[in-house]
């Protein structure tokens, strides 16, 4: 994705760092005052404690963004997505999970169900449930059963995550041989998005100096 960040901003000095797990970490990168946009669909615990902490730790003068959901961007780059996977609005036969990460922050997880009630209105599908990688419930499976009792008869499984990685490896193995969407991934839409909130953040700097 920041590759089509930089497409968009080629004067941007952009770079990816990662909180734990894998590297480059957030002190790699940050060694002067920066923009950090965190590359989180919500507040959950990461955006609320995680990533202003690695920030505060560097001792970096650095903004940090809000995240990036929610915004209507993402959710149409989920519905491209399931598009791209052979999913059609309109089909009566067809149930929906739109599946995340999960979080014990419960309004994290209410904004994915928000959106999966808005689909559920309006998709013409059989359903729409929204589902979760961990901590929270309803589980995949859950899911796909809650929309079997109502009548769907195949399953699409939309992903509620910018890039490939352990949770959506795990909605995918959970999802028996239901259709499952890429994450959001490398899209034109979620990158402005990206831009957006770092603008933001940088007017914010502006008005506060």
């Amino acid at each position: 994705m920041l590759d089509v960040v930089r497409s968009l901003r080629p004067d941007l000095d952009v770079r990816g760092c990662f909180l734990d797990l894998c590297a480059p970490r957030l002190s790699d990168v940050l060694r002067g005052p920066a923009i950090v946009v965190p590359l989180l669909l919500g507040k959950a615990y990461h955006a609320r404690v995680d990533v202003p902490a690695a920030v505060a730790e560097s001792r970096v003068p650095a903004v940090v963004s809000d995240v990036l959901g929610p915004d209507p961007r993402l959710e149409s780059a989920a519905l491209r997505r399931l598009s791209e996977a052979g999913v059609s609005f309109g089909d009566r036969s067809l149930g929906v999970v739109l599946a995340g990460a999960g979080s014990s922050h419960g309004p994290a997880n209410e904004a994915v169900a928000s959106v999966a009630r808005r689909w559920a209105r309006e998709s013409g599908w059989a359903g729409v449930e929204a589902a979760f990688a961990s901590i929270a419930s309803p589980t995949v499976p859950s899911a796909i059963e809650r929309l079997r009792a109502k009548g769907a008869t195949r399953i699409a499984v939309a992903s509620w995550f910018l890039a490939p990685g352990l949770l959506p490896d795990k909605v995918a193995s959970l999802a028996g041989d239901a259709v499952v969407a890429r994450p959001l991934g490398e899209d034109v839409e979620v990158a402005q998005l990206v831009l957006d909130r770092y603008d933001e953040a940088l007017a914010r700097q502006s008005v506060a100096a």
